[in-house]
C-alpha cells in the first residue's frame, strides 16, 4: 500500500499543511514586529494629522471641555496617548526662562520653575516625557533611563521615534514635532508587549500547527476515501475485463472526470464484449469451416476409394466376359448368351449405384427442394409392398401390414417412398430363419413411428452406427451376393435430416428392425 495513490494524497495535503503553518510561523516571527512598527507609525501619523486639521484654527493657551473631549476620542480612535504644549521650550536641559505648560490632558509646567496644579504621578508622567524629548532632540547626551534610541522617521514639521525606558520598564514610539498653531505635539503608542505578544503568538501556532497538521492529515486521509474508492473500484473493473468478465458495470453517481472515466470504461466493456463475441463466432465458424473441409476432403478420399472399389469388380466382369465373346472363347449360343446377361447384369448394378450416388449428392448438399405435404403413409406402404411383391414371393417372405385406415403425415412423399423402398429392400436382402417382413406403424400424439423389422441375424454393435455411411457393408459378401453398394441407408439418412426428423436401427432377439418418425399433426 505504500505506493497507494489515496496515501499519496494524504501525504500531499499534509505536507502542504505543514508547509503552510511554518512559512506562516517563518513570517510571522520575522515580519510581525516590523509590521507592527510600521502600522504604529501610520497610527502615529493619523492621528498627527487630524490634530493638525482639527486644531489649525485653535490658538488658546488652555483646553475647553469641547476640545479635550475630542482629542479623548481620538486617543481611543488611535489607541495611542497625546500631550499638547504651549510650545516646545527644552526649559530643564536649556536652563531657559519660558514657561511651558502641557495644556492637555492635564495642566503641568516642564521645566525647573516647579509644577502648576500638578498631581505626584502627573508631574513625573511629564518629567519622562521631557526627558523622551531630549533624548530625541539630543541624542549625543546620554538621557538618564532612557535607551535603545532610534529615529524611525523625520520631517519638517515633526519626527518618529523608538525608545526603551528603563525606568518604566516600557518601549514606546513617539511622534514629537509642532502644529501650524504654534501647538507642540506629542503622540506615544507603547511597544511593549509587541516581542511577547510575538513570541506567544509563534507559540501557540506551533502547538496549534502541530494538532492542525495531524488532524489534518486524517481529515485528509479519510477524504480522500471519496477519491480513491471510484478509482479502486474501476481498477477492479478494468482488471476483470482484462479476465474477459464484462458483466461488471460501474455505477455512475457523479458527472466529474470519474463519472466520465466510468461512462468510459462501460462503454470500453461493450464494445470489447461485442467485438470479442464477434471474433468467438468469426472464430467458431472458421473452426467450423475448417473441420467441414478437412470433413469433405476425407469424404471425398473415401467416395473416390469407394467408388473406385465398387466399380472395379463390375467392370472386370464386363471387361473379362466381353473379351471371351470377342475371341470366341465358347462357340454356342448358350454360353454367348450367359456372357452377355452377365455383362447386362453387371452395367445395370452400375448404373443403379451412379443413380442412387446422384441422388444422394443432391439431397445432401440441398440441389432437391423439399415439397411437404400431406398424405396416407399407409398407401404408400402397400405401393411399395405391392412393387416388391414378385420378390418377396421368389425369397418366400412373409410380410406382415394390417393396414388400418388412412394415416395421414407431413412430408415429402416422393423422398419419404425412396426411404420406405430402402428398408423394404434392405430388409428382403438380409430376411434370413422364418424370413419375416413386419411393418408396424406406432402413433404417439403428433408424432407417427413408421417401423420395418426383419428375422435374421443382428447387427454388430459395433456396426451398428456405422450402416448409415455411404458403401459401409456389414457383411460384405452377402452385400456382393445381392447386388447392394450401401448407398441405401445412406440416402435414408440424408433424407430423415433434410426433414429434420428422427431414424433409427435397433436390434431384437429375431432381428433387426429400422424406424423413422414422421410428422401426423392436423395442422
Amino acid at each position: 500500500m505504500r505506493h497507494s495513490f489515496r496515501l499519496k494524497i494524504a501525504l500531499f495535503l499534509t505536507i502542504a499543511i505543514t508547509l503552510t503553518i511554518v512559512l506562516y510561523w517563518t513570517l510571522n516571527r520575522s515580519f510581525l514586529q516590523s509590521y507592527y512598527v510600521y502600522s504604529k507609525k501610520l497610527v502615529l501619523t493619523d492621528a498627527y494629522n487630524e490634530l493638525q486639521s482639527y486644531l489649525s484654527d485653535y490658538y488658546e493657551s488652555e483646553m475647553d471641555e469641547e476640545h479635550v473631549a475630542q482629542i479623548d476620542k481620538m486617543e481611543v480612535d488611535y489607541n495611542v496617548k497625546i500631550y499638547l504644549t504651549n510650545e516646545w521650550v527644552m526649559t530643564s536641559f536649556l536652563g531657559t526662562s519660558y514657561d511651558t505648560y502641557i495644556i492637555y490632558p492635564w495642566l503641568v509646567r516642564l521645566g525647573n520653575k516647579g509644577n502648576i496644579a500638578a498631581n505626584g504621578n502627573e508631574v513625573r508622567e511629564s518629567a519622562r516625557i521631557n526627558d523622551s524629548i531630549q533624548a530625541y532632540t539630543y541624542p549625543v547626551f546620554n538621557t538618564p533611563g532612557i535607551d535603545d534610541v532610534k529615529v524611525l522617521e523625520s520631517y519638517d514639521y515633526y519626527g518618529i521615534y523608538s525608545q526603551h525606558d528603563e525606568i518604566l520598564g516600557s518601549s514606546y514610539i513617539d511622534l514629537y514635532g509642532t502644529l501650524d498653531n504654534g501647538y507642540g505635539v506629542f503622540v506615544r503608542a507603547n511597544l511593549e508587549s509587541i516581542q511577547e505578544s510575538v513570541n506567544i503568538s509563534n507559540q501557540f501556532l506551533a502547538y496549534i500547527g502541530i494538532v492542525t497538521i495531524l488532524l489534518g492529515s486524517l481529515i485528509a486521509y479519510l477524504f480522500t476515501s471519496r477519491f480513491t474508492k471510484p478509482i479502486i473500484s474501476l481498477s477492479s473493473i478494468a482488471k476483470r475485463m482484462s479476465e474477459l468478465d464484462f458483466d461488471v458495470k460501474y455505477k455512475i453517481t457523479s458527472k466529474d472526470e470519474i463519472g466520465e472515466l466510468g461512462n468510459s470504461i462501460n462503454n470500453l466493456s461493450e464494445r470489447l464484449e461485442r467485438t470479442i463475441s464477434e471474433l468467438k463466432t468469426a472464430n467458431t465458424e472458421l473452426k467450423t469451416d475448417i473441420e467441414r473441409k478437412v470433413e469433405i476432403d476425407e469424404m471425398r478420399k473415401d467416395f473416390l476409394s469407394n467408388v473406385t472399389h465398387e466399380l472395379k469388380t463390375p467392370i472386370a466382369l464386363i471387361q473379362g466376359y466381353a473379351e471371351g465373346l470377342k475371341d470366341n472363347i465358347s462357340d454356342d449360343q448358350e454360353s454367348r448368351d450367359f456372357y452377355c446377361d452377365v455383362i447386362i447384369d453387371e452395367a445395370v448394378k452400375m448404373n443403379q449405384m451412379v443413380k442412387k450416388l446422384l441422388s444422394l449428392n443432391q439431397i445432401e448438399h440441398g440441389n432437391n427442394q423439399l415439397e411437404i405435404q400431406r398424405f396416407d403413409i399407409c398407401g404408400l406402404i402397400t405401393s411399395v409392398l405391392n412393387a416388391t411383391d414378385i420378390l418377396l414371393k421368389q425369397k418366400e417372405i412373409t410380410v406382415h401390414f394390417e393396414k388400418k385406415d388412412p394415416i395421414f403425415v407431413w412430408a415429402d412423399e416422393y423422398m419419404i417412398e425412396e426411404v420406405i423402398t430402402n428398408y423394404v429392400s434392405n430388409a428382403i436382402n438380409h430376411a434370413d430363419g422364418a424370413k419375416i417382413i413386419e411393418i408396424k406403424t406406432i402413433q404417439k400424439d403428433d408424432i407417427l413411428r413408421v417401423a420395418v423389422f426383419n428375422t435374421g441375424e443382428q447387427i454388430p454393435e459395433e456396426d451398428i452406427d456405422n450402416v448409415w455411411i455411404k458403401f459401409y457393408k456389414v457383411d460384405k459378401a452377402r452385400t456382393r451376393e445381392y447386388g447392394g453398394n450401401g448407398i441405401g441407408l445412406s440416402i435414408v439418412k440424408a433424407i430423415m435430416d433434410s426433414h429434420s426428423m428422427p431414424y433409427g436401427v435397433r436390434n431384437h432377439e429375431t432381428g433387426v428392425e429400422f424406424w423413422i418418425e414422421l410428422d401426423a399433426s392436423n395442422r
